[in-house]
């Protein structure tokens, strides 16, 4: 069974165009690799009742995973757990293991000269403290712990905004968890470049085919017009095993390229 996911991304910095949400893109491919469907992204503010108002609605859909982005950190702009915490009805607390990974980590940056001291400030202690539940998700690059949160049937993962600390936490602390909630579902695809420089010729193919294999999902992209130009047909299709997968690619795939042949398009690489 696909597991459907959203994304929210939250920091004013995205939506003035100041910074670009790389960690979206990054995020989708990771939870498609895993067999997971996201459904939606969302980018929003830093603004509680916005934040809230987009979880509830998602918590509301009954979509099974969201992963927020951003808002972790110690300044008063960093609002996404206060934002969670208000529209869930929970309490805030500070949680005794995530405030040991906030002072590990501040008397590890003292140590290493990074900071002038490892004392537990206000605003340092902030980032220890959750909405009841919580879960704190220990931050192998950064200071904020992510927090992973159940909410009935909804699976909550906050993480921070900065790339490399998002990714950390994934890719370290977020394994057993990811396979809990995605399994052992298995995604892949196939990547064909064809010598056509007019995508409404791949039309017919590329339609007939996805009409053929509804479980695959097949999308030409164009990028210009012209001679010499090269198109890319993505083939991709998720499911619960490498086997099930597989043959579905190998058999959408068949069928493209006796399309494209009876159309007299070539095919120039398969990847």
């Amino acid at each position: 069974m696909t597991v459907t996911t959203e994304i929210i991304a939250i920091g004013n910095e995205l939506l003035i165009g100041d910074v670009q949400d790389t960690n979206t893109h990054w995020l989708c491919q990771r939870i498609t690799g895993l067999g997971g469907m996201v459904l939606r992204a969302t980018l929003v503010r830093d603004d509680p009742q916005v934040i809230g108002e987009v979880l509830l609605q998602a918590v509301q859909r009954g979509t099974q995973v969201i992963f927020t982005t951003g808002g972790l950190g110690p300044t008063a702009d960093d609002l996404t757990l206060f934002a969670m915490a208000t529209a869930l009805g929970r309490p805030l607390e500070e949680h005794p293991e995530a405030l040991r990974m906030v002072q590990e980590t501040y008397t590890r940056l003292a140590q290493a000269g990074y900071v002038s001291h490892a004392e537990l400030t206000p605003e340092r202690r902030k980032m220890a403290i959750l909405p009841a539940g919580a879960q704190p998700l220990y931050n192998p690059v950064g200071a904020a712990p992510g927090v992973l949160l159940r909410q009935g049937d909804t699976t909550i993962i906050t993480l921070p905004g900065v790339p490399a600390e998002l990714q950390g936490i994934f890719e370290q602390s977020l394994t057993p968890i990811l396979r809990e909630l995605y399994g052992q579902g298995y995604y892949a695809e196939r990547v064909l470049i064809v010598d056509c420089g007019d995508e409404s010729a791949l039309a017919p193919a590329v339609d007939a085919v996805q009409r053929g294999h509804p479980e695959v999902y097949v999308k030409s992209r164009a990028k210009a017009y012209g001679p010499g130009v090269r198109l890319k047909i993505t083939l991709s299709a998720r499911g619960d095993s490498k086997e099930e997968v597989e043959g579905r690619l190998s058999m959408a795939l068949e069928e493209l390229r006796g399309r494209l042949e009876a159309l007299h398009i070539p095919i120039v690489q398969i990847s």
